[in-house]
């Protein structure tokens, strides 16, 4: 089994893969729509329609989120947002189209070759409230008591230790904060050849928690008023399940009830 330190490196890699190519050429490679789609065909299995969204940016959205978590994040005018794991700077931008020029809006991500694209994306758009900055989400560069609203897309899951990285969340945050988060969780058992597949890892599903683990762990953070505030069911094609799995296993999968799941969730620091 791949250890915390490998499984960063992996995602690194693939992110940094993808931050290099256009939102088109993701979603038809086994890097991008979430890691979930073939090499013939064009699945956005994961990701939602951003395009419009006031903000939007088409060179920040490379297809590679599983929600819409500014659209529920509840942000105003003058509010200090993060967005963690900011890619390109797709949500951050979205964001910053709300809190105005009178708020600011931080991104964090790990990977060298996206927060280049989110800074030429920001130094085109001109924006002087709007950064970019390189780190970790277990260890977030960011100050105590910063954030009014943070926000997150389909990034959680890819961090090894979850617990750290919402720990992490909640001291960023003003007390009276909320974030609302999109990300993948499971419901019942996946095949294993799935749950270990690296391109499956990079794309959101090795690396999501049960359901209900997920939940108790941002509670267990600290946080109060957890609610899921979207819940949607992703469908894997069967073209893509037989690439992991045999046939008879991936007609008894059909048949288990298990599930890959994208959430949006709602929470809020006393």
């Amino acid at each position: 089994m791949a250890t915390d330190l490998e499984l960063k490196e992996l995602v690194k890699e693939k992110y940094g893969e993808i931050a290099l190519q256009s939102k088109e050429q993701n979603e038809t490679s086994c890097c991008g729509s979430g890691g979930c789609c073939s090499t013939d065909s064009t699945y956005t299995i994961m990701s939602e329609d951003y395009t419009q969204l006031s903000g939007y940016v088409a060179d920040a959205d490379l297809g590679l989120g599983c929600g819409l978590p500014t659209e529920f994040a509840q942000m105003k005018q003058g509010d200090t947002v993060v967005d963690l794991g900011s890619g390109a700077g797709n949500d951050a931008f979205v964001a910053r189209s709300v809190v105005g020029e009178t708020g600011r809006v931080i991104g964090i991500d790990m990977t060298v070759p996206m927060i280049e694209k989110a800074n030429r994306n920001v130094k085109t758009l001109g924006f002087t409230n709007v950064e970019f900055r390189l780190g970790d989400i277990e260890n977030m560069p960011v100050e105590n008591d910063t954030a009014d609203v943070v926000v997150s897309n389909c990034v959680m899951n890819l961090v090894p230790d979850k617990q750290k990285a919402f720990t992490e969340t909640f001291r960023i945050m003003k007390p009276g904060g909320h974030f609302s988060i999109s990300d993948i969780v499971l419901k019942g058992e996946l095949p294993e050849n799935i749950r270990s597949a690296a391109t499956m890892y990079a794309g959101c599903v090795s690396g999501a928690q049960q359901k209900e683990e997920y939940l108790r762990t941002i509670t267990e953070a600290g946080f109060v008023n957890v609610t899921v505030q979207k819940e949607r069911e992703i469908n894997i094609p069967d073209e893509l399940l037989v690439k992991y799995i045999s046939l008879e296993e991936a007609l008894a999968y059909r048949k288990s009830g298990a599930g890959i799941f994208s959430i949006t969730v709602y929470a809020e620091k006393p």
